[in-house]
């Protein structure tokens, strides 16, 4: 959606339209869950289709226009009940139906004549109303003047405020946004006949439970209220008692459509070999494209930096990415420019993009209903895909959760080996000699090859052999990185293959404070304070000091300093040099630590750096993850 033009307008004034793309939110929406008429068996009873649940001519044209008639679970459940006019609270999973489910009903119990806010659809996340917002126009693209504004934070206030000026029937927000425009006057709620709180849990759980409590306070009491969630936690409960009339409650299996077409896997790898891992196995993967989720928008900072270093085309999502620049990011991925997404949970709310075949979840989720969310990225539409999850050797019991809740049992693979990487880019490059041989223009190579075999007397073979490990990037024997060369998979504790007492890897710990064997510890002048990050020290020193990033180890970043491991030590020009480089405008002065000093002691503890999504940035990072998994507070708008 463009800023400059947030209102999805179906009549004769309407200045963007809805963009009709396989992607759109709509179509998904009733693909996830809904096949097409003729896929039935003839054998079998009819189904329920749209036609028997009594919508208006002009919103089932629609719902045939997007090219398919059989609901979902969902929708089967809720809709009547909705066009009843009775409140309903709808227990279901991500990827199940929903915005179908509640908005078809809308339209019918708005007054298209009427241009004031009729009804009102709140949001966890940006993301999420803005594919809402294009959904429900796409319902009712043949109802004339129902016009749809989407307002959400990240965005500016002045496009908002002039489509909500012009007058729209439905508004789809986030709750802090819809908060601003109601203090500052621009909406107002007297004449809303229709509620929705999509994602209910979440939304709570991002810390939005006042701000929906005082929103609902400004609506009539005469309104319908569809409450839909994930899961039904007393939160949820105590909304439903308070501001809800006798509501009917509908549910689907939590299992669904969300992980039946997700083939799920883990592989228990310690932090240290994360990055190396993930590499590897996007390497292996034959994915259109990928999403890996982590939980800290520091983490993905640094793991999207980490990715790019070592040749990937991938990209970053989080709180703090602006709004035009997540679309633009959002769109490679769907037009095929971008390999892969690093993205938080609360960023990819409600992210559609059917080309994604594998989720890779390089921090295993705080909640197992996360962990649903995240996966049901991929295998949409009636595609397949994969989820890998990266589990530490002592995270049994968060394996068992994930599990437990989606009962199914996650199989257990062996990360690829820099040989496998080889192999797989060999085989690809094999498989394409026959068509580049076809296109000819072969004749100046054939040459130089002749030439050097009449030379040097090498078996062609080897002469093959050698061009394609140089054209797969394959340098040899010592050319690997340690951690490449070493890991390709650990053991939970508690399954009976422990390593003793080191973690899971074979590898002991260094004693807190202390370098890793091989690297120096040196102190700089920026921490939490000064809003340091981890990508942005890593760069000054890399830049200044001519090192690569593979040179950089641990980093802890503390309030008024950090501490930064780096390989060998530096020389003194090189100290002079990164001395000069400035993050955040503050100049980075650099000295080898020496550890605690007498009379007094070092600045230990957790920072907390300022996020938009709310992530906790804690002490304690390695380039290209992070270092101790944090439990993340939500917030903000």
């Amino acid at each position: 959606m463009n800023d400059a033009a947030p209102s999805h307008s179906t009549g004769p004034h309407d200045e963007t339209g809805t963009e009709d793309r396989p992607d759109s939110r709509a179509a998904v929406d009733l693909a996830e869950a809904a096949e097409p008429a003729e896929a039935a068996e003839p054998a079998e009873p009819a189904e329920p289709t749209f036609a028997d649940l009594d919508l208006p001519p002009v919103i089932r044209r629609a719902v045939d226009q997007l090219g398919f008639t059989t609901p979902s679970p969902i929708q089967r459940e809720a809709i009547p009940h909705l066009l009843g006019g009775r409140d309903v609270i709808g227990v279901a999973q991500t990827g199940t139906g929903k915005t179908a489910a509640f908005g078809l009903p809308m339209l019918t119990a708005l007054d298209a004549s009427d241009s004031s806010v009729q009804a009102l659809v709140l949001a966890p996340t940006r993301e999420l109303a803005m594919q809402v917002a294009e959904a429900i126009a796409s319902f009712a693209q043949n109802v004339t003047d129902l016009s749809v504004t989407s307002v959400y934070g990240g965005s500016p206030y002045g496009p908002q405020e002039r489509a909500l000026s012009r007058g729209t029937q439905i508004v789809v927000g986030t709750p802090g946004r819809v908060i601003d425009h109601l203090k500052r006057g621009n909406l107002r709620l007297e004449t809303l006949r229709y509620l929705v709180l999509d994602e209910a849990d979440e939304m709570l759980r991002m810390g939005f439970a006042e701000d929906v409590d005082e929103i609902l306070t400004h609506a009539p009491d005469s309104k319908q209220v569809a409450l839909f969630s994930a899961t039904m936690p007393p939160a949820i409960q105590r909304v439903a008692e308070e501001h809800m009339s006798e509501p009917v409650r509908v549910s689907v299996s939590r299992q669904a459509s969300t992980t039946t077409n997700v083939a799920q896997s883990f592989a228990v790898v310690p932090f240290r070999h994360k990055t190396g891992a993930l590499t590897r196995v996007l390497a292996t993967s034959d994915a259109e494209a990928a999403i890996v989720f982590v939980r800290t928008r520091s983490a993905a900072e640094e793991v999207g930096t980490a990715l790019v270093s070592r040749g990937v085309v991938a990209a970053t999502i989080s709180g703090d990415v602006p709004q035009k620049e997540r679309e633009k990011i959002v769109e490679r991925l769907r037009e095929g420019s971008l390999q892969v997404l690093v993205a938080t949970d609360v960023a990819a709310r409600g992210l559609d993009v059917q080309k994604i075949g594998l989720v890779v979840n390089f921090d295993v989720p705080g909640e197992p209903e996360a962990y649903v969310h995240r996966i049901g990225r991929t295998g949409r539409a009636g595609r397949t895909g994969e989820a890998l999850t990266f589990v530490a050797p002592h995270e049994r019991r968060k394996l068992k959760a994930i599990e437990k809740t989606t009962r199914q049992t996650l199989r257990e693979i062996t990360i690829p080996s820099p040989r496998d990487v080889s192999a797989h880019r060999a085989e690809k490059l094999l498989a394409s000699v026959g068509e580049r041989a076809e296109r000819g223009r072969l004749e100046l190579y054939l040459e130089k090859i002749d030439t050097f075999l009449e030379s040097s007397e090498m078996d062609p073979r080897v002469l093959a052999a050698v061009l394609a490990a140089t054209a797969v990037g394959d340098q040899g024997p010592g050319a690997e990185t340690e951690e490449d060369e070493e890991f390709t998979g650990a053991r939970l504790k508690g399954s009976g293959n422990d390593r003793d007492g080191d973690g899971g890897d074979g590898r002991s710990r260094p004693a807190p404070g202390q370098p890793e064997k091989g690297f120096t510890s040196y102190r700089v002048s920026v921490g939490h304070s000064h809003g340091a990050k981890p990508a942005a020290i890593v760069g000054a020193i890399t830049g200044e000091g001519g090192l690569n990033g593979k040179s950089i180890g641990k980093i802890d970043i503390f309030g008024s300093f950090s501490l930064v491991q780096i390989r060998g030590s530096l020389r003194e020009d090189q100290i002079a040099r990164i001395g000069h480089a400035k993050i955040a405008g503050r100049t980075l002065r650099i000295s080898e630590d020496r550890g605690p000093r007498t009379g007094g002691r070092r600045e230990h503890g957790r920072g907390r750096g300022d996020s938009r999504d709310g992530a906790r940035h804690e002490g304690g990072h390695r380039f290209g993850g992070p270092r101790r998994e944090g439990k993340r507070p939500h917030g903000g708008r």
